[in-house]
């Protein structure tokens, strides 16, 4: 007996169909269409997510960066000071200690230039 596929095609074809839901002309509609659109969309969505963490760090250091001017210091200098001085805080933690609490990157400041 013959087996079709009717059921488990439509419901692959379906699956992809959702996902190119607000697609623009027929990206939305033909499956052949809609599967390379979805495919692309997929690989757009990684890069912008490796990319949002590259810009994220490059916010980070500008926000240190800005803040180290008041010390005379350079931001190359002071990651190296803080890495000889073991703290182990990384740029994500520093600029958020930038932005919320001035006082806390001042005492870890005196630390690191003790």
């Amino acid at each position: 007996m013959r087996v079709k596929t009717g059921t488990v095609r439509r419901q692959a074809h379906k699956k992809i169909l959702d996902q190119a839901k607000g697609f623009w002309m027929t990206r939305h509609k033909r499956y052949k269409v809609a599967k390379e659109a979805v495919f692309h969309a997929g690989q757009y969505a990684y890069n912008g997510r490796r990319i949002r963490r590259r810009d994220l760090r490059r916010l980070w250091i500008v926000r240190i960066n800005a803040a180290l001017t008041p010390f005379n210091i350079r931001y190359s200098a002071f990651i190296n000071l803080a890495k000889n001085k073991n703290i182990l805080l990384d740029r994500k933690t520093l600029a958020n200690l930038i932005v919320t609490d001035p006082a806390a990157f001042k005492a870890v400041m005196a630390q690191i230039q003790q």
